[in-house]
């Protein structure tokens, strides 16, 4: 059974929009999700910026928990570089405590200079720091003792309290896109989460590095992939249509802008260089004619067209868990929360009978 989740972005390209209105209906937006059946709901961490405001993910989700009882809480990720291990870990365990169980999580490596030179980290040493810090932390919330004596985490071991109450085994996640950091999703024993930004067949490549990598490493088929992807979805598929290409458009040019992406300068940055090739395309595309092309790779439309899309989805990767972005680029959030609806009613019932083979690579 396909699962479906809700990614909350903590966006706010709404300038009429305070700080606490926004923060207020991402969470009732989460809420919502509950009541409309959705499996999970995934908090970003982002600093500095209106393009994404949310520095500690795992303090909504443990604000989220105290409002609902069943649904599924992910961090979509925890930056690991910009955080300590111990508070990861620390913190995890006890919205995992808080929540009886219900914690999802996910790492990631980061990107923005923006975000990454406040906290006086050069981009040459992330892939490092995560490697180290995101191993001590799966370690340590399923052991509840963390230690460390790399050469940037020096940890004495300590015993966290509260301690773990069940395995994360099947609750880990990692953001991961490039050939190194789908190496470190299989180290980690992680699910590959992916924030789809080109048609799902162009990433088909990576997809099957990391279920041949995984398999060959621990002897079994991998997890479902998990994507994550922006969603609008409305009755009249003309209106749907015109409405998710201006505000994806508006999120995309926010995007480029946040990461620099069409700069030079990930060609000469210590594992980012990949990102070269997406900002060579942006150039050869040109902003606009790239954002169109983000917005075709998202899901959106009347019902039947997005299920469609899911549908197709599934015929190309088999087996995978999803998880909508229902807000972006400034969209007013009773258009979301009616998209949100919509979906829940006419198409999540449907997707999740597109069952979806497990996918071994080996055989």
């Amino acid at each position: 059974m396909l699962n479906v989740g809700i990614n909350l972005g903590f966006g706010k390209l709404d300038e009429s929009l305070s700080d606490e209105e926004m923060y207020h209906a991402e969470v009732d937006l989460a809420v919502r999700a509950e009541a409309l059946g959705y499996d999970s709901v995934w908090a970003v961490e982002h600093h500095f910026s209106d393009y994404s405001m949310c520095p500690d993910n795992l303090l909504v989700l443990a604000n989220i928990a105290g409002q609902t009882e069943t649904i599924g809480l992910g961090t979509g990720a925890v930056i690991v570089p910009w955080n300590s291990p111990l508070r990861v870990a620390e913190k995890a365990l006890m919205v995992d405590t808080l929540s009886k169980g219900r914690l999802l999580l996910g790492v990631g490596r980061g990107l923005s200079r923006k975000e990454y030179v406040p906290f006086n980290i050069p981009l040459e040493e992330t892939r490092e720091r995560f490697d180290e810090a995101s191993a001590m932390i799966f370690e340590a919330v399923e052991t509840g003792v963390i230690e460390g004596d790399g050469p940037f985490y020096k940890q004495p071991r300590a015993e966290l309290r509260p301690g773990p109450r069940a395995s994360f085994a099947d609750r880990r996640y990692c953001v991961a896109g490039s050939p190194d950091s789908l190496v470190s999703a299989v180290n980690l024993k992680a699910r590959l989460m992916s924030f789809i930004v080109r048609p799902v067949p162009d990433l088909m490549g990576n997809f099957n590095t990391y279920r041949e990598l995984y398999e060959k490493t621990h002897g079994e088929v991998a997890p479902p992939i998990c994507l994550n992807v922006n969603m609008y979805c409305h009755e009249d598929d003309s209106l749907a249509q015109e409405r998710h290409f201006e505000y994806i458009s508006r999120f995309f040019h926010s995007n480029v802008d946040h990461y620099e992406m069409a700069g030079d300068h990930f060609a000469t940055t210590k594992g980012y260089e990949r990102y070269a090739d997406g900002a060579r395309r942006i150039k050869e595309a040109g902003l606009q004619g790239a954002a169109d092309k983000y917005a075709e790779t998202a899901l959106w439309g009347n019902p039947e067209r997005i299920l469609g899309q899911i549908e197709a989805i599934r015929d190309v990767l088999g087996d995978f868990e999803l998880i909508i972005a229902p807000c972006f680029g400034g969209m007013p959030y009773d258009q979301a929360q009616e998209s949100l609806e919509l979906f829940s009613r006419e198409v999540l019932p449907k997707a999740r009978a597109l069952n979806g083979d497990r996918v071994s690579v080996q055989a």
